[in-house]
């Protein structure tokens, strides 16, 4: 699911340096199907973009910065419990964008980016 194809041909993260950039996840399934449910949703754009970090060989411990897009603002308080659910502190930055629409008719899409330690 993670790895560039012709439908998709862009890196799902990219390492520069110890930084790595992750392109937006989105609250799909496996063949791209959208998941149902608010809190399924992010907790699946959370682990799209945990797949896209473990291509690089990062972790959602290495992440500094969130960006979460979303089709319905109102998903602000269940973001934040997740946000308090997988990150300890001191937790990374985050910006919380509405959006009109994601593509697969997803309703939550994730990018982050990444700061490895030396040597990883």
């Amino acid at each position: 699911m993670t790895a560039p194809d012709s439908q998709h041909p862009y890196s799902p993260a990219f390492r520069s340096g110890n930084h790595v950039f992750v392109s937006g996840a989105l609250s799909v399934d496996l063949d791209f199907q959208p998941v149902e449910g608010r809190h399924e949703a992010l907790a699946a754009a959370f682990e799209r973009m945990t797949e896209r970090l473990a291509t690089v060989g990062a972790t959602p411990d290495d992440v500094v910065k969130l960006t979460y897009f979303v089709t319905d603002i109102t998903l602000r308080e269940e973001a934040n419990e997740q946000f308090l659910e997988v990150f300890s502190e001191p937790r990374p930055a985050r910006t919380f964008v509405g959006v009109s629409d994601l593509p697969y008719g997803s309703t939550v899409e994730i990018d982050a980016i990444a700061v490895m330690e030396a040597g990883s």
